[in-house]
């Protein structure tokens, strides 16, 4: 699915009008319908509703809604915010045929005509659409925090009133919605931490705006789903060997976190590499070997930690990071691991953090390669962002900068690609959040490179694949009790339901 900007959007409903070829007022209708129809599949039918809009055509979409809910026998108040001047066409063409209806009809001109809300209604937000660029004040501010301490359930219709699409709203007022009903495709603010407490549960509704459009524009942002991921999973030859899914290498763990290696271990395996050796110290080899027999294990220089590494040029990918630890001796390891292999490889963990301390390293860094930093890690490695928009730009630059691919974890997963394109992915929650879930996504993504998908085709799958067991997983316990095991043990489950 794409995800668009204010400009984007306007282009596609203006293509959809010269091309199908529709009005705008009929394109209204067909927008403020797909919501009405959401209202009475969703247990709203019955229900009193207060609608707040502005004059501009998202106020438009609000005056249809209120005048089917009148139509259909729905106890409505509308609420206009007044300053003196006209609506849009479509607005004024619609205030007119809501004047039919039995519909309350108020304007808000002034502090004192903020109307009380009716306990219980339902308040329909329709008061800003995605056009604005600064941040509401005046009056309309007043409205929105009248609406926000009502208590009562806010619907925001095709994005909640005082939220900037492309950039951060931080600090703004803006409706705290419980549902917000957006036409066609996902926005950006849509996609950020920052923005959660404003736009709730996000219900996608498709109004057939013209195809054809997305044949000759290509967004910047997509969202990383189902469709998506089916279409880079591929199945298997039925007389295929191990040889032909790849030999994946791990250099992870050391004494006290072997932990890490072997789940990043398991993850690997149960991701599809046909084999794997792990590139482990000595003090590793015993706990290696039983917890995934099915992995080699190479001991390298070092009792407690990895000092030096062997030769790596056999492997088809390579994971590094994974409970490896921060020593003085690792920025050379670093060095000669970037030296010796120069395919993409899954870089993660105490890797990031010896990188963010060497940052001359990061100009040595594989073309390709897929770099796995949670916020922090990221902050460590590229400095602070004043906020998520910024970040996403930041991440955006040193992915070019560097010819990396950066998978920003989060809960809509960030991918950012050289070629300037992102994607978000779909799947996850909050119980992932926990110790060891980033080594496990860390043994994923070496398991799919090593097969031959490449980087971006990894990292997309990958998270969604990690994020999806995650879902499945919790079906099975709780998000507070979710630990990483739990994950790896139901990557299998993601790969049936990817193809159910």
């Amino acid at each position: 699915m794409q995800i668009l900007g204010t400009q984007q959007v306007r282009a596609w409903d203006e293509y959809t009008i010269l091309h199908e070829p529709v009005t705008s007022i009929d394109l209204m209708e067909r927008a403020a319908s797909a919501c009405y129809d959401w209202l009475m599949r969703n247990n709203f039918e019955g229900n009193r509703f207060s609608v707040f809009c502005g004059k501009g055509n998202n106020g438009g979409d609000g005056l249809v809604i209120a005048r089917m809910l009148a139509q259909s026998d729905h106890a409505v108040s509308v609420y206009i915010m007044e300053f003196g001047h006209k609506g849009t066409d479509d607005f004024q063409a619609n205030l007119a045929r809501l004047h039919e209806t039995k519909a309350a009809i108020k304007f808000i001109s002034s502090e004192t005509t903020i109307y009380p809300i009716d306990e219980g209604a339902i308040i329909l937000d329709a008061l800003l659409g995605s056009g604005i660029n600064r941040p509401v004040d005046g009056l309309t501010a007043q409205v929105i925090q009248h609406l926000n301490q009502s208590g009562n359930a806010v619907i925001a219709i095709d994005i909640p009133s005082g939220l900037f699409v492309e950039s951060s709203s931080a600090g703004n007022p803006i409706i705290q919605a419980t549902h917000t009903l957006t036409f066609q495709c996902l926005k950006p603010a849509f996609m950020v931490a920052e923005n959660a407490p404003y736009v709730g549960k996000i219900h996608v509704l498709d109004i057939d705006l013209h195809p054809g459009f997305l044949q000759t524009n290509t967004p910047v942002f997509h969202l990383a789903d189902r469709s998506m991921v089916r279409s880079i999973i591929q199945p298997r030859n039925p007389f295929s060997h191990k040889g032909q899914y790849g030999y994946a290498a791990l250099i992870a763990g050391s004494m006290g976190m072997m932990g890490a290696a072997t789940l990043s271990a398991k993850a690997c395996m149960r991701s599809g590499a046909g084999k794997l050796t792990c590139h482990i110290p000595a003090a590793g080899y015993i706990i290696m070997q039983l917890a995934v027999p099915e992995a080699m294990s190479k001991t390298e220089t070092g009792t407690d930690y990895i000092q030096r590494i062997s030769s790596l040029e056999k492997y088809d990918a390579i994971g590094i990071g994974p409970g490896l630890g921060q020593h003085a001796s690792h920025a050379q390891l670093l060095q000669t691991v970037f030296q010796q292999y120069r395919l993409p490889m899954v870089i993660d963990a105490d890797a990031l953090n010896v990188l963010s301390a060497n940052t001359h390293l990061l100009d040595q860094l594989p073309p390709g390669s897929v770099l796995t930093p949670h916020p922090l890690e990221f902050e460590r490695l590229f400095g602070k962002t004043a906020n998520d928009f910024e970040r996403i730009s930041l991440v955006l630059q040193k992915a070019a900068q560097y010819n990396v691919f950066i998978l920003l974890k989060g809960h809509h997963t960030f991918i950012a690609t050289p070629a300037g394109r992102g994607f978000f992915n779909s799947t996850g929650n909050p119980g992932m959040a926990t110790a060891g879930s980033g080594d496990v996504l860390t043994g994923m993504l070496t398991g799919l490179l090593a097969q031959g998908y490449t980087p971006q085709q990894t990292a997309i799958a990958g998270a969604y694949l990690h994020g999806l067991a995650g879902d499945l997983a919790v079906a099975y316990t709780a998000q507070p009790s979710l630990i990483a095991s739990d994950i790896i043990e139901h990557i299998g489950s993601a790969f049936h339901q990817l193809f159910e």
